[in-house]
């Protein structure tokens, strides 16, 4: 089926995923839509959220995508489950994929959710783990400086990433786990940068990673997967003009990127 896969994020951290995505799925095509008007996402209502994460899906399934992917812990603990009531077209989140990768990684069932404070005090992580395995510790960690520093900060200054880290996680280090969720999709982009603040003696799940394997699950199931070389181009859509976004778009998917700005 040649339709795009739709990929939605408040910002530039969907890229980890659409990414992945595009790794895992070279034959399909990525409508990505970052709302980087209202980024952050995890410092507002659950209503909020809801609002403008079903605005910017029905854009997208209105693009003609056969899959929706909400590329954000966030608008994934608080829309997923009414979004998936609302439309036909299947959608995913990345929270229970990350969920069961860091069920998979911990040996001592100690586990580190690093996300916004919407997804932290949802505990949306806590009820996904305790439904495999009510064994498992689960400790959240709201981190609400990392959105707003990596959407604003492009080339991201190394020092002023070691600082911010040690100052955000400087309460973590005597939890004793072995495995720290990344519980936002922007996360990943300071992946290497938490691992070296643990000395690289902790797993580091990135929950957008995990997300990617379940859309192509979810497409294999539904006999969705374009099988043929023969797609469209991938199109991103931002909410508000945005040179950060293109210039981190280009990076991390080494093309050159330049978003379509839209109003929905």
């Amino acid at each position: 089926m040649n339709n795009a896969i739709g990929v939605f994020d408040s910002g530039v951290g969907g890229l980890t995923v659409a990414r992945e995505i595009m790794r895992q799925l070279p034959n399909e095509t990525i409508y990505y839509f970052g709302d980087v008007k209202n980024c952050p996402y995890g410092d507002k209502t659950k209503e909020e959220i809801i609002k403008n994460t079903d605005r910017a899906v029905k854009f997208l399934i209105d693009k003609g995508v056969k899959l929706v992917v909400l590329a954000c812990n966030t608008a994934t603990a608080a829309a997923l489950d009414y979004l998936q009531s609302k439309y036909e077209v299947p959608i995913i989140g990345v929270v229970q994929p990350g969920a069961r990768r860091a069920i998979q990684a911990t040996e001592n069932n100690k586990v580190l959710v690093l996300g916004t404070k919407f997804t932290a005090n949802s505990k949306v992580y806590d009820i996904e783990i305790e439904n495999i395995n009510s064994d498992i510790i689960v400790f959240d960690k709201a981190c609400p400086a990392f959105v707003p520093f990596i959407e604003s900060e492009g080339n991201l200054d190394k020092e002023a990433t070691k600082n911010l880290i040690s100052d955000t996680l400087g309460n973590t280090n005597t939890l004793g786990v072995d495995t720290v969720v990344l519980g936002c999709t922007h996360y990943p982009i300071l992946k290497k940068d938490i691992e070296d603040y643990y000395g690289n003696n902790i797993k580091v799940i990135s929950s957008g990673r995990e997300a990617a394997r379940e859309v192509s699950t979810v497409l294999g199931y539904a006999k969705l997967h374009q099988k043929k070389l023969n797609k469209k181009e991938h199109r991103f859509f931002i909410s508000q003009e945005s040179e950060n976004f293109d210039s981190i778009a280009t990076k991390w998917l080494k093309k050159d990127i330049n978003a379509e700005v839209v109003e929905i």
